[in-house]
């Protein structure tokens, strides 16, 4: 224990005298958080839409004020022709076009149907599908509106009776866990996950590297420290390290962006715990493997940056993935504590829904310093 110590502070030492090494410790993990919880909102709204209206009835100026109101469109103004619809586009300035044609409102005012023509951005697919859907609901709720009046004007019904006819089946969504679908509550919470198994493998990984550079680990190889108690003195300031950035990335998610924490306080720390065991572990292996601090850092991005951001379900859940995507993700313990965060952040569970994911996150960790302490050798030990 005493050896473990001494290797400890002296470890320590070196991250405080460092200032660049210290500023990665604590300061990049949250910049990064600050970073990536206000640029990465899948948030579709404020979209820049403007209007052609070649009718300019009071019909097509009623409809064009669905999307000037709307929270989901931002009105850039009314387009004269088409080249300038084209040429806004173009330039990304809008998103979208409503183009009104003529006799809209004549045709409206005559029971017949009117035509209206989209022009989307297709730049971004993913939000062009969602524009797409908001176009459609707008559109939907002014023809279910049209239907009524018809029926209360041409068969005399009443309005509610004229609307129940025309929505005889009528949908109501509840979403759970998030009410007001804010996207930045799951993208906060998932981002401890991300960053964890970013910055900790990077620092230990720079921590044992540079001690090769420098020629500093001739001296633990000279010393009477064991495999172990090197392995564990020079890794438990980074344990510490990564385990306060989790708890001030926790702080952020929760009162900076305001993502709920409804599950098990003890659950949550203590899969914290065997997460950033897990991450650290992959610093210790890639220290093993490498002897340069440029090659540490080169492999550490592509080892964990990419699982963190693609596999881990941030972006995209892991169960719509392909098989292929949904094998690789299951490599990383990204993936089974991001599941834990969710759980303990939106859904509000606890032990019972995260032991599964917990013993795994364990066995990963127990494999990962396995390995590494039977990689790691004391040069010169008999």
């Amino acid at each position: 224990m005493t050896r473990i110590v001494a290797l400890a502070q002296k470890e320590w030492r070196e991250i405080l005298r460092d200032r660049l090494f210290f500023a990665l410790s604590f300061v990049v993990p949250a910049l990064l958080m600050l970073l990536f919880g206000y640029g990465l909102s899948l948030d579709v709204e404020n979209i820049p839409v403007a209007i052609h209206d070649l009718d300019r009835t009071p019909q097509s100026r009623d409809y064009a004020y669905r999307f000037i109101h709307s929270r989901y469109f931002d009105f850039k103004g009314y387009v004269t022709d088409e080249s300038q619809a084209a040429e806004l586009l173009g330039r990304g300035t809008v998103r979208a076009v409503i183009v009104i044609g003529h006799g809209f409102g004549r045709e409206l005012s005559s029971d017949r149907p009117a035509h209206v023509q989209t022009l989307l951005d297709g730049t971004f697919p993913y939000r062009t599908q969602v524009t797409k859907g908001y176009v459609e609901a707008i559109n939907t709720a002014v023809t279910r509106e049209l239907l009524a009046g018809y029926m209360v004007r041409v068969k005399g019904l009443s309005p509610s009776r004229a609307q129940t006819y025309v929505d005889p089946v009528r949908l109501e969504v509840r979403y759970l866990y998030n009410q007001g679908l804010k996207s930045s509550w799951g993208v906060a919470s998932k981002l401890i996950m991300a960053l964890l198994l970013m910055c900790p493998p990077f620092l230990t990984a720079l921590g044992v590297v540079r001690e090769k550079e420098s020629g500093a680990i001739y001296n633990i190889y000279a010393s009477n420290a064991s495999r172990a108690e090197f392995l564990v003195g020079k890794l438990n300031p980074y344990f510490c390290i990564a385990f306060i950035n989790a708890m001030v990335l926790w702080g952020m998610a929760c009162f900076l962006f305001g993502a709920p924490f409804k599950g098990s306080v003890t659950a949550y720390l203590f899969a914290t715990v065997l997460y950033v065991l897990c991450s650290t572990g992959i610093g210790l292996l890639i220290s093993i493997l490498v002897g340069s601090q440029v090659a540490a850092m080169i492999i550490t991005a592509v080892v964990t940056a990419m699982p963190s951001m693609l596999y881990s379900g941030l972006l995209t859940p892991v169960a719509s993935m392909n098989w292929a995507a949904r094998v690789v993700a299951a490599v990383f313990p990204s993936m089974y504590y991001g599941r834990i965060i969710e759980s303990c952040f939106l859904k509000g569970l606890g032990w019972a829904n995260a032991w599964g994911d917990m013993l795994v996150l364990a066995g990963y960790g127990a494999a990962l310093f396995a390995v590494g302490y039977a990689m790691f050798h004391k040069r010169g030990a008999a």
